[in-house]
């Protein structure tokens, strides 16, 4: 009885060690599956109450450029080019030296087709900033796929490229100057 009694304890106390080694390895694989700190997630904007806002301070304050600025803005971002194109009016009402703001009220033009307006407001801005790449990136633009008017096109950014010959933009437009220049309507003086 007595080998009996000690292999019974033999065993009871194996057993033991394995449930506690199972337990305890359950427990730090629950643990470790739950990361240690939740990030919280992405304050949600609510751009019509953003918009709402921005409004209610440009009537109260129709001074207020920055307002005008991040209300074009918000217009933009929610393709509503008209609206945008009136918001960024008033911003450059107020300063019509900001290269940026010209440049994005083109683009806008350019959505409507108003391609006129929107190489006026992309020479300007690069008149006013000499070193101005996205004015100079979208007037290539229009002149490129809205009029098909490939010697402007080549002109323009052939400027944006000299700007900043390194820049990941200037390698894109490379590619696009290499196409327009190896058309076989283009004459080749021009290559």
């Amino acid at each position: 009885m007595k080998k009996d009694t000690i292999l019974f304890v033999v065993i009871a106390l194996a057993a033991g060690i394995l449930i506690g080694v199972i337990v305890t390895n359950s427990k730090k694989d629950s643990s470790s599956s739950v990361p240690a700190a939740v990030p919280a997630p992405a304050p949600v904007v609510n751009q019509q109450q953003q918009t709402a806002i921005l409004e209610e301070i440009v009537a109260r304050e129709p001074d207020n450029r920055n307002a005008w600025i991040s209300l074009g803005h918000n217009f933009f971002d929610s393709d509503q080019p008209m609206k945008s194109i009136e918001a960024y009016a008033r911003a450059l009402e107020l300063n019509g030296n900001d290269p940026n703001i010209l440049t994005d009220q083109g683009v806008m033009y350019r959505r409507v087709g108003w391609f006129d307006k929107a190489i006026k407001n992309f020479e300007k801005a690069a008149t006013i900033d000499h070193n101005h790449q996205q004015s100079l990136y979208n007037l290539g633009i229009v002149y490129r796929y809205d009029l098909q008017d490939f010697d402007k096109a080549i002109m323009v950014w052939e400027r944006f490229v000299a700007l900043d010959p390194g820049s990941p933009g200037a390698t894109q437009v490379r590619a696009e100057l290499e196409s327009l220049k190896n058309r076989p309507d283009i004459p080749k003086q021009m290559q």
